[in-house]
């Protein structure tokens, strides 16, 4: 039997719009992570955080399974067309592994970023920084805010 998709809060401002799911967690900047079992998390990109990266071409997450983890510590990559960044951690713990279905399908990453497009796993707690929805929509307000006030 089919497992219901997650509630989600449907955010739009401007020109962006998603649905983030209401139990997720999520950084400043702009990771979520979902809890799998008590003290597993899987986490990714948001789907503003895969806007600004553009169509993903490629990343690395070389860190070795079982390795210490600290939230803002770099543990790899990732490139789009807009830019090249750092994957940060935002958790502390032990390192799980990166998504392997990645490596077959990179562009998951962006199609189905709260989803299958997920980039690795932590065993441990989250960031003190981390918020729930509500806290990441005043985030996203500000984060696009700023943008628009940037523009000339």
């Amino acid at each position: 039997m089919p497992s219901e998709p997650p509630e989600t809060l449907i955010y739009k401002r401007c020109k962006f719009a998603t649905h983030l799911p209401a139990s997720y967690v999520y950084s400043p900047s702009h990771f979520w992570m979902a809890m799998e079992a008590p003290g597993i998390w899987r986490i990714g990109f948001t789907k503003f955080a895969t806007r600004m990266l553009g169509e993903i071409v490629d990343q690395d997450l070389p860190l070795a399974p079982g390795a210490t983890v600290s939230p803002g510590q770099v543990i790899g990559w990732v490139e789009g067309f807009k830019a090249l960044t750092d994957i940060f951690c935002i958790a502390c713990g032990e390192y799980c592994g990166a998504n392997p279905a990645l490596a077959e399908e990179i562009g998951r990453i962006s199609s189905d970023p709260y989803g299958g497009g997920w980039l690795y796993r932590v065993r441990g707690e989250p960031d003190a920084t981390c918020v729930d929805v509500e806290g990441y929509r005043a985030i996203l307000d500000a984060t696009i805010d700023g943008i628009l006030e940037s523009r000339p």
